[in-house]
């Protein structure tokens, strides 16, 4: 880009973004272009940026210029003068990378263009993982000199927020240690699914994972190929990532990328990764596709919120994420982690699906004592401390929820839980070094007793999937606890134990791992335990669809509340939104991958009146 600029095709291509809504760019200052020997910046490319800037105040728009970028699209390009020194250990080319944030910060942080800063692109794929107290040092060196060469403006490290808080695989990018240095946090997201719903809510729950650090969410990087989707149905995933992502907390957006570009298919990284080519909002030509039309859309969707900011409501129901996620303990297995990641994605999805209030609650932050209802889904790990904490929960009167997983391996298989009797009112009957085998192919609770809404006699089914480990239950027998369904043998299956002012809630089934292993599942039943959960738990839903491919959550801002519905099906849906008072709206229509947003501060109107929905064509307005 540097050693080609055309200022020309630049003016042109930021004007149709302008034209659509959009209001920031990111931009990369490619290290062996911008310097090609140490400590010498290259004066061509240095004032082709700052036209590049200049070009962005014609058009009205920001950017956020990326500094270290050795990495892009498939591809890790060394200055030729690096030889081999390690990015992060080397001081001599730690001092290089920091000369370069202080010189661009010097020549550019004034300008108006420049609204923040990153100091890498997907640095764990160039400089790889390292231990935390590292990579820490290497971002502050280099935040520093970004704030010595004059910079102000918010900064963020351009990691992909892919450190174990998030993945729950430990690279070194920890946002514990990132988050006092920075001012954002970014996640990257390019999630592939087997699953028509987690494709969907993906990227909701990185953000979700990602918040919490006491820094706003800017989902930093997300998007599609048109090779690998039909653009109609990439739009439509835009709609769903924007607007899920949206009600997880995030506050900005930047979608991967501005154009294709296949007059470089010659070129590497797209001669070998030729699909790199199509992630365009716009074609070869620079005519938009429909995807930059879903941006424009939600962009119209943010202009209805106001100026006076946002935030989705939820934390009524917390999903609770163990320490043990989060940091390697010792004697634990990357396995453990992987399947903690499955079962809170799952458990995520399903609370979604419910329509919960629902965010993520951290074992090693003392899990605040602000919700009605938590959620611990196959909780095979979890420390002692974090045990009693659930107890002190539930005896404040919260109800706590967990599921049985003895774990996907052989490794010191079985729950590593205990005070089941204190907790849970139960006595289990675990044999040593055995599983207690599912066999049947699908799991059918009957109820005995009533649940929030669901009434005794009411079944619920399950499809049983996972390793052999997993596709174990505990066997229990009740110690004060009450029966609420069974399984088709007749075994206690779901539980419910007084403590204190609330109550406790045990399944013996590892109902999200199961859910997690199993292709096209969604939406299971998990969803409809988890609404009768939270009713009988008092949880408030601001806004709930009865049909959970709808995803369906609330937005505050001003003194207006706005409830936005999320299609994540393939198919159009009647959907007849109920407000939390009891309230039914009139039913409106959501296309495939479509999106509705209702104004809840106009809902008399909205009684008598069905307001816009999206159905693939019209921009979204709040109605």
């Amino acid at each position: 880009m540097w050693s080609r600029y055309d200022g020309v095709v630049v003016r042109s291509e930021l004007r149709v973004l302008a034209r659509h809504g959009l209001g920031v760019t990111r931009s990369f200052c490619f290290w062996p272009d911008f310097v090609p020997e140490p400590q010498v910046l290259d004066e061509t490319a240095a004032g082709h940026f700052a036209d590049f800037l200049d070009a962005h105040v014609e058009a009205g728009l920001g950017t956020i210029p990326t500094l270290v970028v050795g990495h892009m699209s498939g591809e890790n390009w060394d200055p030729p003068w690096r030889g081999g020194r390690d990015l992060y250990r080397d001081v001599w080319l730690v001092g290089q990378q920091a000369w370069l944030a202080q010189e661009l910060a010097e020549r550019f942080g004034q300008h108006p263009a420049v609204v923040g800063w990153l100091l890498s692109n997907e640095m764990p794929l160039y400089g790889g993982p390292a231990p935390t107290d590292e990579i820490t040092a290497w971002a502050r060196i280099l935040v520093q000199a970004l704030r010595a060469g004059g910079a102000r403006q918010p900064v963020s490290v351009g990691d992909g927020a892919w450190g174990i808080e998030v993945s729950g695989a430990d690279n070194g990018y920890s946002l514990r240690a990132l988050a006092p240095l920075v001012d954002f946090v970014g996640p990257h997201a390019y999630p592939m699914q087997d699953d028509e719903h987690r494709q969907a809510l993906a990227a909701a729950f990185a953000c979700e994972l990602a918040g919490g650090f006491g820094k706003p969410v800017v989902l930093e990087e997300f998007g599609v190929t048109s090779d690998f989707a039909a653009d109609d149905l990439a739009a439509g995933y835009y709609r769903q990532v924007l607007t899920t992502t949206l009600l997880a907390g995030a506050t900005g957006w930047l979608a991967w990328n501005n154009c294709d570009y296949d007059d470089l298919a010659a070129e590497d990284p797209y001669r070998h990764h030729p699909f790199e080519m199509h992630f365009g909002l716009t074609d070869r030509e620079g005519r938009p596709k429909p995807q930059l039309l879903a941006m424009a859309e939600f962009g119209a969707l943010l202009e209805g919120l106001g100026d006076e900011g946002f935030e989705p409501v939820k934390g009524d129901v917390a999903l609770v994420v163990p320490e043990h996620y989060e940091r390697t303990l010792p004697f634990t297995t990357q396995a453990y982690r992987d399947d903690l990641r499955d079962g809170l994605f799952q458990s995520y999805v399903a609370a979604r699906e419910a329509d919960l209030p629902v965010a993520v609650a951290r074992e090693r932050d003392g899990l605040p004592a602000t919700a009605r209802l938590y959620l611990a889904p196959c909780t095979k790990l979890i420390t002692a401390p974090g045990l009693e904490r659930l107890r002190q929960l539930a005896g404040g009167g919260a109800t706590v929820y967990l599921s049985y997983f003895a774990g996907s391996t052989t490794n010191q298989r079985g729950p590593w839980i205990t005070w089941l009797d204190e907790l849970f009112g139960v006595r289990h009957r675990l044999r040593y070094g055995l599983a207690d085998a599912i066999d049947d192919d699908v799991v059918e609770l009957e109820l005995v007793e009533g649940l929030g809404g669901l009434s005794a006699g009411t079944r619920l089914t399950f499809a049983v999937a996972g390793e052999p480990s997993a596709r174990s239950y505990l066997p229990v027998e009740t110690a004060g606890a009450e029966v609420v369904a069974v399984d088709r043998h007749g075994r206690p299956a779901l539980l419910r134990h007084a403590v204190g002012a609330g109550r406790t809630v045990l399944c013996t089934y590892p109902l999200e791992h199961m859910a997690a292993r199993t292709p096209r599942v969604n939406p299971e039943d998990t969803w409809r335990l988890y609404a009768a959960l939270a009713e009988s738990a008092g949880v408030t839903r601001p806004v709930s669809v009865a049909d959970p491919r709808i995803v369906a959550g609330a937005l505050r801002h001003g003194g207006s509340t706005t409830s936005v519905l999320v299609n994540c099906s393939t198919e159009p849906i009647v959907a007849e939104p109920v407000l939390s008072g009891g309230d039914a709206l009139a039913p409106r229509v959501i296309g495939p991958m479509g999106v509705a947003v209702i104004s809840l501060s106009e809902r008399v109107a909205d009684l008598e009146t069905v307001p816009a929905s999206h159905e693939g064509g019209d921009p979204l307005g709040a109605s």
